[in-house]
């Protein structure tokens, strides 16, 4: 598995993670009675607050996450090669992170699907509004919708680097 699958994978996993915990959080609030359908500010602080979770969440599991895998990658090239230096297990770091062309390729046609998807989802918020539903029911439309079109981005990396851009 590739370096960016692997990373596509962690970035999938802890927005799922995020999301997740932001419906827990809020379906239990709202059962609680803290949250209600007619206050809205609650809710966007709610919120707010769960997109700085997730910021940093992902800053801080993305570092995490290439410091466990540079060790991963010098650990395997002392195994294979016992008089292997330093300055070499640094190169065959770099070398396994390196980004090509048809990483940005994929980058940039997963991250189209994604908008795509969080473009349909702020339209549905806009349609709740005329359709007399809480402005709460549009406000957590817009952060689930972009959220979901986060992580199908994520799917959509794995399925080109699994597939191939042109046929996939």
């Amino acid at each position: 598995m590739s370096y960016q699958e692997k990373r596509t994978i962690v970035s999938i996993f802890t927005g799922f993670v995020i999301l997740a915990a932001y419906c827990i959080y809020t379906l239990n609030r709202y059962n609680s009675g803290i949250l209600t359908t007619s206050e809205l500010k609650p809710w966007a602080s709610t919120i707010l607050i769960f997109i700085g979770i997730g910021i940093v969440a992902s800053i801080v599991i993305q570092i995490v996450f290439h410091i466990l895998l540079s060790i991963s990658v010098a650990v395997v090239k002392k195994i294979q090669d016992e008089s292997i230096d330093d300055e070499e297990i640094e190169k065959s770091i770099n070398l396994e992170m390196v980004e090509d062309e048809m990483d940005k390729l994929i980058d940039l046609k997963s991250s189209q699907v994604g908008f795509f998807f969080a473009g349909i989802g702020f339209v549905a918020a806009l349609i709740s509004l005329v359709l007399n539903y809480s402005p709460v029911v549009m406000i957590n439309i817009l952060f689930i919708s972009f959220s979901v079109g986060s992580l199908i981005e994520g799917f959509v990396q794995l399925y080109f680097y699994r597939k191939g851009i042109y046929h996939g």
